[in-house]
């Protein structure tokens, strides 16, 4: 008997008692659109850690001033300003592995432009912080480094303070006010969006490092930093470079044996590789919880076909009677099995997807259907099938052919 006569005769099995074989294919079709539906909501939050990787950029240690103690209290991180624009420089003049190197200052200003106002965050920083950060215009020009020399009162928007201050219309060449002093636009900056954390990235402006000391930030210093953003050369010399940090701010930090470092060092890879790695283990998580409907539907199959065997003993004892081989018997009973995780498996992949899309529509939350989880899916419901099925399939082959047709 060919495998197509096989296949009709299990299609036709399966039409005879369509309620039964739909109750059956249901917990395969519940077990397969769960995992679609799971994987699909773990590989949009893995692509959106992804996209935020890339937009803070490549290969980053961000230094920071550390805490330090006075009267017996200690400040938290950043709580004293302890990092200058000569360690900057000693950093890209002294540290080998290290490519560049942007200070940057922090504060929070309100922005004016006519009647229309913005209260955002206000960055002093150098050139080189859009160069680590991969950070280009798309309208205007970037910060060069006569703008930090001059202290010009020049500066860039991101992408939603110059929608909240401009709306459509094109901010470059326009005066704004930051703490009541006017700046000029002269670059508007690309869309970054959301950072690790979930602040908005684009919601900030940038100025001269400079401008910023001298006009808007109040520090102890003119010469102070709120932070360093360092850029190693590669991936490979990350920890190198961050070794080489921590050992020349020793030195100028005067960091003896047994005193506790004035500044902090953070390896930004690092943190977004395990918030990733996170991301991957929750999905794998989901994904495993819903293959456990997979297994109970693959339970119900062996016993639906085990009561087949056991409803048609008569029909296969007529089929050997004929000249049926055992191979034959196997192979139909097998057939019908698989039959039915796969059809229940092409259901559950289209019902997934269609839940993957309203979830994403309902709770706004990315997800990414890929053609290895609907591969995954559909193999394993094969699987499924031939697994739960062998036995009944087996039991129905095994039958001796005069018991079978003296069955009632």
């Amino acid at each position: 008997m060919d495998f197509l006569q096989t296949l009709k005769i299990a299609l036709r099995a399966l039409r005879t008692n369509k309620m039964r074989s739909f109750l059956t294919m249901l917990g395969i079709i519940i077990g397969i659109a769960a995992v679609i539906a799971m994987m699909a909501v773990g590989s949009g939050a893995r692509h959106v850690i992804s996209q935020q990787i890339s937009s803070i950029g490549s290969n980053i240690i961000l230094v920071l001033p550390g805490s330090t103690t006075s009267g017996g209290l200690r400040t938290g991180t950043g709580g004293a300003q302890t990092l200058t624009s000569d360690d900057v420089k000693a950093i890209m003049a002294e540290c080998p592995s290290v490519e560049t190197a942007a200070p940057s200052t922090r504060s929070s200003a309100l922005l004016v432009y006519g009647n229309m106002n913005w209260s955002t965050v206000v960055m002093g920083t150098t050139p080189e912080l859009f160069t680590i950060r991969e950070w280009g215009v798309v309208a205007g020009r970037s910060m060069e480094q006569q703008d930090v020399d001059s202290a010009a009162k020049v500066c860039l928007l991101g992408q939603t303070v110059a929608e909240n201050l401009f709306g459509s219309s094109d901010p470059v060449g326009k005066i704004i006010r930051i703490k009541k002093i006017p700046f000029t636009v002269v670059g508007l900056l690309d869309r970054k969006g959301q950072s690790p954390q979930g602040q908005d990235q684009d919601d900030a402006v940038f100025v001269p490092l400079r401008t910023a000391q001298r006009n808007l930030v109040r520090t102890q210093t003119p010469n102070m930093v709120g932070a360093v953003m360092v850029k190693a050369r590669n991936e490979e010399l990350l920890g190198k470079a961050e070794a080489e940090i921590k050992s020349l701010l020793d030195q100028r930090h005067r960091i003896t044996n047994g005193k506790e470092p004035d500044y902090s060092t953070r390896n930004l890879s690092e943190i977004l590789a395990v918030a990733e790695q996170s991301s991957r283990a929750m999905s794998l998580l989901l994904g495993a919880v819903a293959s456990i409907s997979l297994i109970v539907g693959g339970i119900g199959i062996m016993n639906i076909m085990l009561v087949s065997v056991t409803e048609r003993t008569r029909e296969i004892g007529i089929r050997m009677a004929i000249g049926a081989r055992r191979n034959d018997i196997l192979l139909q009973f097998l057939t019908e099995a698989v039959l039915l995780t796969m059809i229940g498996g092409i259901t559950g992949i289209i019902l997934g997807a269609v839940g993957a899309t309203v979830v994403s529509s309902l709770l706004s939350w990315p997800t990414l259907i890929s053609v290895e989880s609907v591969s995954i899916a559909f193999i394993f419901s094969a699987a499924v099938g031939i697994f739960f099925g062998f036995y009944p399939a087996r039991k129905a082959a095994s039958l001796n052919p005069i018991d079978a047709l003296r069955y009632e």
